[in-house]
C-alpha cells in the first residue's frame, strides 16, 4: 500500500513499512552436503528433551527381589492343598496341556446358584403375598350392608347372598316368644348361624308349576340343632287360609302370587302367613321351579329308589316298578304324580315323602363316598346355574348340609298339617273343593315338634281359620313318620277307577 493510501482503521494516518522477513539462506551446491548428513553419522543424537544416558527407574518400580502377590499363599499356609487337588483352577498339567474343564465348572457353578437364587427369590415373593392377601381377607375393611358394621372379606364371601333373587326377608317384626327357661342367654348350638332363636334354623321351601304362579310343593324344613333333630312340615296346596289370599278359592299356594299386594317381596308374603298361622319363626328360604329339579337330580346322579309299582305320568312317561334310580326327568314325574292315588294331593303328598328320604340317603351316600368336598361342589354348581334362588349363603348351605348329613334317619320326621277335606263357598258363587285345618291338633302338633325353644302356642297365638268345626274324620291328625319308617314304606292307595283305560294288568 502506497503511503498516500487512506488507512480503513484510521483516515489520512500513514502507515510505517513492515519489518522485512528473516532472510533465508540459500541452499547451493557447496552446502548441501552438511545439511543431508547432519547429525554427522558417527555422532550420536540426542534431542533438546531427552533424558540423560542412565538406567531407568519409575516412581512405582518394585525393589529388586523375588516377587510376592499381596494375596499369595506362603509355601507351607494353613489352606495349601497336596495334588493332585492343589492344582490351581488355571493350572496346566506337567506335560504341559490343561485338561481342566473350565467351560464345564463355569456353567455348573452359574447353574447352581441360579437356580438357587430364583427359589429364595420365588418364595420371599410368595411368601409376601400370602401374608398380605391374609391381611387383607381377615382384616375387617370392608362395609357390611346388613350391619352398617365393618367385615372381612372372607366373612363377606361366606356371607354372600348371590341367590337372593326372591329379595331378603323381614326378620324385625317375627314374634319370637322364646322360653326363657329352656334358653338362656349365652346359649350357642355351635354352628353359627344367622338364627331368629339360637338352637333351631327354619327354611321355607317353595317349589313351583311350570308357569312359576302357584306353588305345588310347601314345606317348612326346621333343624333343631340343640336337639340334632330335623322336623319337616308339609302344607297342603288346597288349604285354606280365606285372609292371606284374593284368589277365590283362598289356598295357600296362591298366596304367593295373589297375596297381600303391599307387602312385598311376594316371598314375604308366604313367610308371612307360615308365622302367623304356624308359629314357626323362618330364618330363610329355598324356591325353585318343577323344571330346575330335572337337573339338579342330574347333576348328584340321579336317587335310588324302589317303586312297588309302576308310575304312569303319562302314556309316554313311565316309570318302571323295582329297584330304580330315579333320573332327573323321573323325579319330576315321581313328586307330581297324583292322578291314581285314592286321596289326590294328599297322595301326592305322601308319594313326596318318600322322594325326601331317598334324596336324604342320597346326601348321605355322597358325604360317605365321595367326601364333603364333592357335596359342596355340587352346592356350587347348583349355585352357579341359578337352579334355585335362596337367601342362604353358600357359607351356611355348607354348614347345614354338615349337620343334616350326620342325623340319624330316626332322628328325621315329616309331618302334615292337620285337616279334612272341605268345600269353601267363594264370593264368586262357586264351589272349591279345600282343605280345612284342624286348629287344635295343628297347634298341639306344633307345640311338640317346631316350637321347642319357644313358649307353648295358645289358640289366641295364631290366625288359623277352621272351616269345619264339627270334624268328619281325623286319619290326618297324626301322620308323623320318620325317615327311617319312609325306607320300608309302601306307596299311597290308588284307586282302581283312575287306572288308565290302555293299561293292561
Amino acid at each position: 500500500m502506497d503511503n498516500n493510501e487512506v488507512n480503513l482503521n484510521g483516515a489520512g494516518e500513514e502507515k510505517s513499512a513492515p519489518k522485512p522477513l528473516r532472510k533465508l539462506v540459500k541452499v547451493n551446491r557447496e552446502n548441501r552436503d552438511t545439511f543431508e548428513n547432519y547429525p554427522p553419522v558417527n555422532e550420536e543424537y540426542h534431542g533438546r528433551y531427552e533424558a540423560a544416558p542412565q538406567e531407568y527407574h519409575g516412581l512405582h518400580e518394585a525393589t529388586e527381589g523375588e516377587y510376592h502377590g499381596l494375596h499369595e499363599a506362603p509355601s507351607n499356609g494353613l489352606r495349601a492343598v497336596p495334588p493332585p487337588y492343589g492344582k490351581g483352577r488355571y493350572e496346566a498339567d506337567d506335560d504341559g496341556y490343561d485338561d481342566y474343564d473350565y467351560e464345564f465348572e463355569e456353567d455348573h457353578r452359574r447353574t447352581r446358584f441360579s437356580f438357587k437364587d430364583f427359589l429364595i427369590k420365588t418364595l420371599a415373593v410368595v411368601t409376601s403375598i400370602v401374608l398380605i392377601a391374609a391381611l387383607i381377607i381377615n382384616v375387617p375393611i370392608f362395609m357390611d350392608k346388613k350391619t352398617g358394621g365393618n367385615i372381612s372379606l372372607i366373612n363377606l364371601i361366606k356371607t354372600a347372598q348371590p341367590m337372593a333373587k326372591e329379595g331378603l326377608l323381614d326378620k324385625e317384626n317375627v314374634e319370637l316368644n322364646i322360653d326363657t327357661e329352656k334358653v338362656e342367654e349365652d346359649y350357642n348350638d355351635g354352628l353359627d348361624l344367622p338364627q331368629l332363636i339360637e338352637g333351631q334354623y327354619s327354611v321355607l321351601f317353595l317349589g313351583f308349576d311350570e308357569d312359576e304362579f302357584n306353588s305345588d310343593v310347601m314345606w317348612i324344613v326346621q333343624f333343631d340343632i340343640g336337639n340334632g333333630e330335623m322336623n319337616i312340615l308339609q302344607i297342603p296346596r288346597d288349604c285354606c287360609l280365606p285372609d292371606y289370599t284374593s284368589s277365590p278359592a283362598r289356598k295357600f299356594n296362591s298366596v304367593y302370587s295373589m297375596g297381600d299386594p303391599y307387602t312385598n317381596p311376594p316371598i314375604q308374603r308366604v313367610v308371612n302367613a307360615v308365622q302367623e298361622n304356624f308359629g314357626i319363626p323362618i330364618d330363610a328360604y329355598i324356591t325353585t321351579a318343577c323344571f330346575d329339579i330335572v337337573r339338579m337330580v342330574d347333576i348328584v346322579g340321579g336317587i335310588p329308589i324302589h317303586l312297588d309299582n309302576e308310575i304312569i305320568y303319562e302314556a309316554d312317561k313311565i316309570i318302571p316298578a323295582g329297584d330304580v334310580t330315579l333320573t332327573g326327568e323321573q323325579a319330576e314325574w315321581f313328586i307330581r304324580f297324583r292322578n291314581e292315588w285314592l286321596q289326590g294331593d294328599i297322595g301326592r303328598m305322601q308319594n313326596q315323602r318318600r322322594f325326601m328320604s331317598a334324596a336324604m340317603m342320597k346326601l348321605f351316600d355322597i358325604v360317605e363316598n365321595e367326601g364333603r368336598l364333592k357335596l359342596y361342589s355340587y352346592i356350587k354348581q347348583i349355585k352357579d346355574e341359578e337352579l334355585i334362588y335362596t337367601d342362604l349363603s353358600i357359607g351356611d348351605m355348607s354348614k347345614i348340609a354338615d349337620f343334616a348329613s350326620t342325623l340319624d334317619m330316626d332322628h328325621v320326621r315329616v309331618n302334615m298339617v292337620p285337616g279334612e277335606d272341605a268345600t269353601f263357598y267363594a264370593d264368586d258363587g262357586e264351589e272349591y273343593a279345600v282343605f280345612s285345618v284342624h286348629k287344635a291338633a295343628t297347634i298341639a302338633l306344633l307345640n311338640k315338634y317346631y316350637r321347642p325353644y319357644q313358649t307353648a302356642m295358645t289358640p289366641y297365638d295364631t290366625t288359623i281359620v277352621e272351616l269345619v268345626l264339627d270334624h268328619q274324620y281325623d286319619v290326618y291328625d297324626d301322620t308323623n313318620m320318620t325317615f327311617e319308617d319312609l325306607e320300608t314304606a309302601t306307596e299311597p292307595l290308588r284307586d282302581p277307577d283312575k287306572k288308565p283305560s290302555w293299561k293292561v294288568d
